[in-house]
């Protein structure tokens, strides 16, 4: 499956469940690994846990590869890889600490971060 459709379907599973903050990354200049980093908040530990099952759930309808899931112990922090495209779920209190974002982003001054609603409109 290319990026652009695990890009959406990550996003349209996230947002079925309500996430919150969601943000599109392009690291495809800073890493071989993957191309899109996908980021987005939950209010609790059972809305983490149940954003990242139906990103995981949609992507395989789909037939798309879940390479790993990690974190769904604590769900405070549930990252999903589907290749191409990694998506990490938080708590607003970890996904402030950590800075993801910044971490990715933060890096290249001409790199300009693109939320979920920006990168539907270049659509």
């Amino acid at each position: 499956m290319d990026t652009e459709n695990l890009k959406k379907l990550a996003i349209d599973a996230l947002e079925d469940v309500k996430a919150k903050d969601i943000m599109v990354l392009d690291v495809s200049k800073l890493s071989s690994l993957f191309e899109t980093l996908i980021i987005a908040s939950g209010d609790s530990n059972r809305q983490v846990k149940a954003l990242a099952n139906n990103v995981r759930e949609k992507v395989k309808e789909a037939g798309g590869d879940i390479i790993g899931v990690e974190g769904e112990g604590t769900g405070e922090w549930v990252l999903v890889d589907c290749g191409n495209v990694v998506v990490h779920v938080m708590q607003p209190a970890v996904r402030d600490y950590y800075n993801i974002e910044g971490l990715w982003g933060g890096q290249k001054p001409d790199y300009t971060p693109v939320t979920a609603q920006m990168w539907r409109q270049e659509e």
